[in-house]
């Protein structure tokens, strides 16, 4: 019989009936978990208000293949809402063990075409729905002092940036940034974050296939662009086994998990003085550094 790593634990997944979410709260409940899952069950872009319908059809199916799960229908960014996430939790089960925050929207725009309802939604949807979890999430884990999990969901686009995508690559780069100052907040408590950096078919990337030439969510069971390959990495993350990694950015494409490097600095020149002579520094910086741009790909005018 097939171990379960998660077993006695209770998880909060927010985003937990959207394409990855739904995976993640299945997959923990069947690795042992108690799974509150939380959702608007809104569209991609978060226009349709809420919809409880999918979120729901998870949480049946749980409890029809043997595991325990509950529903909260809301939308995570609004703090009275997170807190009643934290607070089914503990009501329901008694304790929060691990927190997944994957949710999120997309709203497309070059940045000279975007407008601040597009700005906005996407960065509150993304990073303050993961400020608003986490806050609540960690009053409990600093009061009961037993550790956490803490993962967040970020993406190619907050790791290399995103062209028609400039307020979600700006709130995926957030959320890494919210991860580590957790990482070094949270660890006296014996919380670990972590981010996941996920590429796999949903709903999101429905609407980018000529871009991406990739298979539609609906056709990719069994493939290296299903979903479901995104979990098992989660997993390990959520387990006691995984209360050495912290403060990570976990990359999960198919079969290939790959832990990201962080900024660092490549190449250092020094100065005598405190404040660098400005035409010797235009001398120093070509022929040292020779700090010329990132990589773009080739794109046709």
């Amino acid at each position: 019989m097939a171990s379960r790593h998660l077993e006695g634990k209770v998880a909060v997944v927010t985003g937990g009936a959207g394409g990855i979410g739904t995976h993640v709260s299945k997959i923990f409940a069947q690795q042992g978990a108690k799974v509150v899952v939380a959702d608007t069950g809104a569209d991609v872009e978060g226009r349709m208000g809420i919809d409880p319908t999918r979120v729901n059809a998870v949480v049946e199916d749980i409890k029809g293949a043997g595991g325990e799960a509950v529903s909260v229908i809301g939308d995570i960014a609004d703090m009275e809402v997170a807190e009643g996430v934290v607070r089914t939790a503990l009501d329901t089960y008694g304790k929060l063990d691990i927190l997944v925050a994957a949710h999120g929207i997309l709203r497309e725009r070059m940045i000279f075409n975007m407008n601040e309802d597009e700005w906005d939604g996407v960065v509150r949807a993304h990073l303050k729905g993961c400020f608003a979890m986490t806050k609540f999430a960690s009053i409990h884990w600093r009061t009961e002092r037993q550790g956490g999990r803490l993962i967040y969901f970020t993406s190619g686009a907050g790791v290399r940036g995103s062209a028609g995508q400039p307020n979600y690559s700006a709130a995926q780069a957030g959320k890494v940034g919210l991860m580590l100052s957790c990482a070094h907040s949270l660890s006296k408590y014996g919380v670990t974050s972590n981010c996941i950096s996920p590429r796999a078919s949903t709903r999101m990337t429905d609407r980018h296939l000529e871009e991406e030439g990739s298979l539609a969510s609906d056709a990719v069971e069994g493939t290296e662009r299903d979903p479901r390959n995104i979990v098992p990495p989660i997993v390990f993350l959520a387990s006691d086994a995984g209360a050495d990694v912290n403060g990570r950015v976990i990359g999960v494409e198919g079969h290939r998990v790959s832990v990201f490097r962080e900024i660092y600095a490549e190449k250092t020149i020094y100065s005598r003085t405190p404040m660098w002579d400005i035409d010797k520094l235009f001398e120093a910086m070509p022929q040292t550094l020779a700090a010329g741009g990132i990589e773009m790909p080739d794109r046709r005018m």
